[in-house]
């Protein structure tokens, strides 16, 4: 492939060279994988209104997401296993966000650790927080977050229990994963993957082994890791981690009206609409369908974002229109990194911007701060 042009061609490319096991671990939904797939599909019934003898001089897709300046409405997401994707994928995604002037989440199940991360992010570097239940090492996780000079702190809250995946249960993907002869006879196909992992230290999960007593290798974490996500988790741990914390606090995994209310009542800056990509509770609304309702309960009083089924310009600037103040791109950026790293992460965010701009522009507007339900045909967009 010579001409890449848009997300499914480094989709396409990334599901040639990254490892089945990994692939399909971004690549992939719980269950049926009906949200999943309804993520993105709701999105296309969405439709756009064309204007024309506008001027469409001087546009502007800058924005500020949580107080911070950004390029575009648009942050990288935290994803688990993201240096699985690519070697040292963490570090090359934050190289890409930090020139491209938008935020990037480094997720708690990163590869890369946070102070390996922060030595090349930067000034919208965040960092996303599971809650375990050994409440000592969270304590010194957030610290380490703010002694990496992190500027938000975006928890996760559906992920008590973890949903029903069905192709990494049929891969054996684990923490560690497992190197059945069927995932090593498939990872010697991807060369490309393999000098990558050779040419890397980082191949364990950075944040936990070696900052957990007990936890010195890959192997120890495999049980740690399978008793420490917790269930228990309540609103009353969310003041906990704020206060602990003490700067910008956005909350993800937001869907019910009535958790937007309590996510307001939190003191957060912000919460993410999100089903975390469709791999957990498979049956949900899509974020895209579920975004009006929360914007309209409590837009005025916090900070709304969304993700979920992104996967072009014209999805960022449909999800603007119907009042999100940005959105977190998961499986477009590690599409990139999978197809051809560093170089392909800004290539995804290329594509997204051109595609924002361009949309914007033939909607008849010139700053993505006016676009309001305006830009959407009656009819077509969820209320």
């Amino acid at each position: 492939m010579t001409v890449i042009t848009n997300i499914e061609d480094l989709r396409v490319l990334a599901e040639k060279r990254v490892p089945r096991m990994f692939y399909d671990y971004a690549d992939s939904g719980s269950w049926t994988e009906s949200t999943y797939r309804a993520n993105a599909s709701d999105f296309q019934k969405i439709k756009l209104r064309q204007r024309v003898a506008v001027n469409m001089e001087n546009r502007s897709t800058a924005s500020t997401m949580v107080g911070q300046e950004v390029f575009m409405p648009v942050a990288i997401a935290p994803t688990g296993l993201t240096g699985m994707q690519h070697a040292d994928g963490e570090i090359l995604a934050a190289r890409a966000a930090r020139r491209f002037g938008i935020p990037f989440t480094l997720s708690t199940m990163s590869i890369c650790s946070i102070e390996d991360v922060a030595q090349h992010a930067g000034q919208g570097f965040w960092f996303q927080l599971y809650v375990m239940k050994d409440r000592a090492y969270i304590e010194r996780l957030i610290d380490r977050a703010k002694a990496a000079n992190c500027s938000a702190l975006v928890l996760t809250l559906d992920l008590q229990i973890l949903g029903q995946r069905h192709k990494d249960l049929k891969n054996g993907l684990s923490a560690p994963p497992k190197l059945t002869v069927a995932n090593i006879l498939n990872m010697m196909t991807k060369p490309r993957w393999g000098l990558g992992m050779l040419g890397t230290k980082r191949h364990g999960f950075g944040n936990i082994i070696g900052h957990v007593s007990g936890v010195d290798n890959m192997g120890s974490l495999s049980e740690w890791t399978a008793k420490q996500f917790d269930p228990a988790l309540n609103w009353g741990d969310v003041e906990w981690i704020k206060q602990r914390w003490g700067g910008k606090l956005i909350l993800k995994g937001i869907q019910d009206v009535e958790d937007a209310k309590l996510a307001v009542a939190s003191g957060a800056d912000a919460l993410i609409v999100s089903n975390h990509g469709g791999r957990q509770l498979d049956g949900a609304q899509s974020s895209i369908e579920a975004l009006p309702a929360v914007v309209d309960a409590v837009g005025s009083q916090i900070e709304v974002h969304m993700d979920g089924g992104i996967r072009s310009g014209q999805d960022v600037l449909k999800a603007r229109a119907l009042g999100a103040r940005g959105v977190y791109i998961g499986r477009p950026f590690l599409y990139g990194l999978g197809a051809m790293g560093e170089a392909g992460v800004t290539k995804c965010l290329e594509i997204i911007h051109r595609e924002l701009d361009l949309t914007m522009a033939f909607c008849g507007h010139t700053k993505i701060e006016t676009v309001d339900k305006g830009i959407l045909l009656p009819g077509t967009f969820p209320t």
